[in-house]
């Protein structure tokens, strides 16, 4: 959409941390689009093909258009590499890095406190992005270890320039997005309240990265409860719960909940589903001596038109190797 008397609303892209945050996930993404009364949102953050977002908005019938690719990318980290590479072999060089790497661990630290769509938005974390790119400028000069970013930036306002509508934007981006788009701004909240899309989202994001405390039968009869949405379809809430089985050694059910996914799959679901069903259901195959049909299952992930990479890498060494489970014979 481009042109009119719409505005430019820049929506900040978390990228995969948007796994982590139970109140501003996919899910939650999703809700906002639709409470800003959008069918499309335009695309201008990273290429990567395994984001959260490229499952969840083709899901919810929201449309992706493409808004800008950097073209320079591979190019850009290569000579940052080359760079850093460069600076670690002198004394001041090494000085110089280690105080880039508090900075981004400082700003790390302020993406992966609680976060939810008014925070994200808010001055505080605004103000983190900008501290934390003057703080790898003052650390790194200008440069190759700065230069790559300020091209990009500066090719990205320039391909915005007469959009109108939602584009999601790299989060760090938008301080320097809004001082060189004066007519672009940040969606207004209102009363906006994440609901049940969120909700699942976030159970769903939860089950899929286990940790020692967790209460796995609290978990489990989670799962079990809902039935799913478009974006979190009943089939993974029961892939979910099959891994949590399969976590603990539980084969005939993580088998059960996973040939039960794999036959609920529809050309509809979120598109690395099939892939990520496939490759755990070839891994349970396996672990319980059933050969043969792990690696057809394997097979069947590689033969997908898209699977996201953790499902490749899995089908490919199921193939090599028969999976086991850890500390079985």
């Amino acid at each position: 959409m481009t042109g009119g008397g719409t505005p430019l609303i820049l929506l900040p892209d978390l990228g995969d941390l948007f796994r982590l945050h139970p109140a501003f996930n996919a899910g939650t993404a999703v809700e906002l689009l639709r409470f800003l009364g959008v069918s499309e949102v335009g695309w201008a953050s990273g290429a990567d093909p395994d984001h959260p977002l490229r499952d969840a908005l083709p899901a919810a019938r929201l449309r992706i258009r493409e808004t800008f690719r950097d073209d320079g990318a591979a190019q850009a980290e290569a000579d940052h590499e080359q760079f850093v590479s460069f600076l670690a072999q002198y004394p001041q060089g090494r000085e110089r890095l280690r105080a880039a790497s508090r900075a981004e661990r400082e700003f790390a630290a302020v993406l992966t406190a609680p976060l939810t769509p008014g925070r994200a938005l808010g001055a505080e974390v605004l103000e983190a992005a900008r501290a934390y790119h003057a703080a790898v400028r003052a650390a790194l000069d200008e440069g190759p270890g700065t230069r790559w970013r300020e091209r990009r930036l500066g090719a990205l306002a320039d391909a915005l320039v007469g959009e109108s509508g939602v584009v999601l934007v790299p989060l760090d981006d938008l301080p320097g997005l809004l001082d060189r788009l004066p007519g672009a701004r940040l969606p207004s909240l209102g009363d906006f309240t994440p609901g049940e899309t969120s909700r699942l989202r976030a159970l769903a994001d939860r089950a899929w990265q286990l940790r020692e405390d967790d209460d796995l039968g609290a978990l489990l009869d989670a799962l079990g409860r809902e039935t799913g949405d478009a974006v979190t379809p009943k089939a993974e809430l029961d892939a979910a719960a099959a891994s949590i089985h399969l976590a603990v050694g539980d084969l005939p059910a993580a088998r059960a909940l996973l040939e039960r996914a794999a036959h609920a799959l529809t050309d509809e679901m979120p598109r690395s589903l099939p892939g990520l069903v496939l490759a755990r259901l070839g891994q349970v195959r396996d672990a319980q001596g059933d050969r043969d049909l792990a690696r057809r299952t394997y097979q069947a992930v590689l033969a997908l038109g898209y699977a996201p990479a953790v499902a490749r890498d899995t089908a490919e060494a199921g193939l090599h190797e028969a999976f086991r489970l850890e500390g079985a014979g």
